[in-house]
């Protein structure tokens, strides 16, 4: 029987859920705390054939692989694979899965919740009412808006199909455009007639730092910027400054750069920037749909049938 790892469930969300019973039966070890470091990692999955990654945190580099001698599948819990050097997977002939889709709906509803909280200055004029203040702000309308979404998978169509039911307009880039209905753009489009813009790309090499002052720079003023896709695709640097010195209106960001957001960072102090933490997808119905597609990832793979393959 293969033994199977899940080497970071802290906080716990795979062993108090009711996905985790599938594996009952299995050779599972369970950590109940994520590995500080590479070596840690490698004594925790040194033995498995498989392992179930639930956090982002946990980074299988390529020398980690190489220590593991043994590991033949990392199932992901979540789509992004960035944590993964997929290279080195695909050359030690390791399978990397994910589970594609199952927080799309979570994502683009917090997505809208985003644009929502920067457009109406929801944070502002909570924390004024509070004070004794009675503020009275010109906020802004959605409605008959132009959208630019920068990636349309799963998340960012959805959010098209949310956004349009507002009544906003949507346009969109991706790499690989198919014929549809959605209105097609290039990159630098998406910034100079949106009013605003929202982030669904993977982070890739061909992602990193792929948003930055020479596109904030496109922007209209009072434009909004919303991110809920992976921090380092923005450089964040050149966001803060766009925001301090007044060339876009506001963000909405649930990713970042560096995370948690280091107790210094420049994004506590901007009042037009609403903040969550890597908190999108998280939700009790999307959590268990993806551990159990997690889990028959797994399954799937034992049988010789791998489904959702990233490499």
């Amino acid at each position: 029987m293969p033994l199977i790892v899940i080497p970071d469930d802290e906080p716990a969300v795979m062993s108090p859920s009711q996905a985790f019973q599938k594996l009952a039966g299995y050779d599972v070890r369970t950590h109940s705390t994520r590995p500080s470091t590479s070596t840690e990692l490698i004594e925790r999955i040194r033995d498995a054939q498989v392992v179930i990654n639930i956090r982002a945190s946990t980074r299988f580099s390529a020398d980690v692989l190489s220590d593991c001698q043994r590991l033949r599948l990392i199932s992901i819990w979540g789509t992004g694979t960035d944590n993964v050097d997929l290279a080195a997977a695909k050359a030690r002939g390791v399978r990397v899965t994910n589970t594609p889709g199952v927080s799309a709906i979570a994502v683009a509803e917090h997505t809208l919740a985003l644009m929502f909280a920067v457009a109406k200055q929801i944070v502002q004029i909570d924390r004024a009412v509070r004070e004794g203040k009675w503020p009275r702000a010109m906020v802004t309308e959605l409605r008959g808006k132009t959208l630019g979404l920068i990636g349309t998978g799963a998340i960012g169509r959805e959010v098209a199909r949310m956004a349009a039911a507002l009544g906003m307009r949507v346009i969109a880039w991706t790499f690989h455009p198919v014929a549809d209905m959605l209105e097609w753009v290039t990159f630098d489009e998406v910034f100079c007639r949106s009013d605003v813009v929202s982030v669904h790309v993977r982070q890739s090499p061909d992602t990193f730092h792929l948003i930055r002052r020479e596109q904030f720079q496109l922007m209209k003023p009072g434009a909004f910027f919303i991110n809920t896709a992976r921090g380092a695709v923005v450089d964040e640097a050149d966001l803060v400054q766009a925001l301090q010195t007044g060339r876009i209106a506001g963000a909405g960001l649930d990713v970042f750069e560096c995370e948690p957001l280091p107790a210094g960072s420049s994004l506590f102090s901007l009042p037009t920037v609403v903040l969550t933490p890597h908190a999108a997808g998280i939700t009790p119905a999307t959590t268990e749909a993806g551990l159990a597609l997690a889990i028959e990832n797994v399954f799937s793979f034992l049988a010789g049938e791998a489904a959702n393959v990233v490499v």
